[in-house]
């Protein structure tokens, strides 16, 4: 869901106070990214207490037709990186046979792959945002590239240096997920922008499903899971070439008309961006906290409830998101009156909606027999991601610009318009609750039926087993009858 709608709206109305849109060049153009308050109440390149020059518009500029080029390049090599993320997964019993990794342990390449990619992340944005972005883009792909077919050269005694090929990968994984979208914000503005970020994240999913197709039937085809790591290489090559023949690097702020040499101001350090960017990660910090605290009530709240009620989990899952609802209402209309109550409701929904990420997992294993709920578990990734944060960016700016062409174009009109689009996801937050009101009542019957399959289903190599050993009884009953005397039958 949108949940960050508040921090945005209010900070809209806000300018719109200050009566900043007759003054200055629009800094909506640069969208939300660009408008954070600095002490004085000035947002983004307004913060140093200047207009960004409107001689600055034609500094720079790209044929349409090259930037959507270049942004089809982009979201290619996303998908490339999120199959980078999960072919291990494909062949994870096979990667576990052969280096002779516990449950636990496999578990912990995953891990590696994470830890490493959250601990890189802040040094490619400071290279992102200093030197040459497609320098820094090429060179992750480099990384995570060699590092995967590296890793499939690797001996069974050397399983340390395996798990270590995986943080390098989750390393070079970093580079592209915090430098990309800020080269698709630099191509685009406004509607354009948020389309393209839409596709381009839409391929998170794809690239995830895809990922462990690959895997899964490379091994199978080959013998080897070795193959599956070999392949995406020759992808990733491709992957290099079309970004250094295509996608030009272009100035930091260029689709604003605000870039860096134009407006002239220093380069801040590194520290002064922190500072600077922690004004807006008030947000973020909500989202981390609330998120924990959620997940662990609405565990314990299920494992609490359960013991009573067998419908438990659905109905806790119905119940968050029907308390959600009118916590994101009020968040939403409170901004542009309070931000503190803003703030407050808006935690609440996000604590409220963290309750249900531990229990739909366990609701979705409890239904789905043992040895088809990795699938089940990707396809409910997919399906999730596809209603979600794939489509609902795209669908909240389409609202909002048809509410805005039908109104004066000012910061109070577009704010207002931002917030009734917004509002559409209470609406979606009380439909997802009225489902799981639909699955507690057919709950308990498809547990039952999968705890049957379970138990009674034979898989079809088991079925084939036992066919031949059917077929094997039967042959040798006949041959041991045809050996009997004829006067003893008789």
């Amino acid at each position: 869901m949108q949940l960050c709608s508040a921090p945005i709206l209010t900070q809209k109305l806000q300018l719109a106070r200050l009566g900043m849109a007759t003054e200055c060049t629009d800094p909506w153009i640069g969208g939300p990214q660009s408008q954070a308050l600095s002490p004085d109440g000035q947002y983004g390149a307004l913060a140093s207490g200047r207009c960004v020059p409107s001689s600055t518009s034609a500094s720079w500029s790209l044929p349409r037709w090259r930037a959507y080029l270049a942004a089809a390049v982009l979201c290619y090599i996303n998908l490339l990186n999120y199959m980078n993320w999960f072919i291990i997964p494909g062949v994870l019993l096979d990667v576990q046979k052969y280096f002779h990794i516990s449950d636990s342990h496999a578990g912990l390449l995953q891990t590696v792959f994470i830890g490493c990619l959250l601990v890189s992340a802040p040094a490619f944005g400071y290279l992102g945002d200093r030197h040459s972005r497609k320098a820094t883009l090429s060179f992750g792909i480099l990384l995570w590239s060699g590092a995967g077919l590296a890793s499939s050269f690797i001996s069974y005694q050397y399983s340390w240096l395996f798990f270590l090929s995986r943080g390098v990968v989750g390393t070079g994984a970093a580079s592209y997920s915090t430098i990309a979208p800020t080269v698709l914000g630099d191509l685009f503005v406004k509607d354009q922008r948020t389309c393209v970020l839409a596709v381009f994240y839409i391929f998170i999913p794809v690239g995830s499903g895809l990922g462990y197709v690959l895997g899964s039937v490379v091994a199978e085809l080959t013998g080897s899971w070795r193959w599956a790591l070999r392949i995406m290489p020759c992808l990733d090559a491709l992957a290099l070439v079309l970004l250094i023949l295509l996608v030009p690097d272009i100035p930091r702020g260029a689709a604003e008309k605000q870039e860096e040499v134009a407006v002239g101001a220093p380069r801040s350090s590194w520290c002064e961006d922190v500072r600077y960017l922690g004004r807006n990660l008030i947000f973020g910090a909500l989202t981390v906290a609330t998120g924990i605290i959620g997940v662990i009530l609405g565990a314990e709240a299920s494992r609490r409830y359960k013991k009573v009620n067998p419908r438990a989990e659905p109905l806790i899952c119905a119940s968050s998101l029907f308390a959600t609802a009118p916590c994101l209402f009020l968040a939403l209309i409170l901004a542009s009156r309070t931000l503190l109550a803003s703030y407050v409701f808006l935690a609440l929904g996000e604590l409220l909606l963290s309750c249900n990420w531990a229990v739909v997992a366990d609701i979705l294993l409890s239904v789905v027999v043992p040895r088809c709920r990795g699938t089940a578990e990707a396809l409910q990734i997919t399906v999730a991601h596809i209603l979600g944060d794939a489509g609902s960016p795209y669908l909240t700016g389409l609202i909002s610009s048809v509410l805005q062409s039908g109104r004066p174009n000012s910061y109070l009109q577009r704010f207002l318009s931002l917030q009734h689009s917004f509002l559409c996801c209470a609406f979606a937050v009380v439909l997802g609750g009225g489902c799981f009101l639909l699955t507690a009542l057919h709950l308990e019957r498809d547990q039952a039926q999968a705890r049957q399959s379970g138990k009674g289903t034979l898989g079809s190599k088991d079925v084939a087993g036992r066919n031949m050993e059917s077929q094997g009884l039967l042959s040798s009953t006949s041959t041991a009858v045809e050996r009997i005397p004829e006067p003893i039958l008789q």
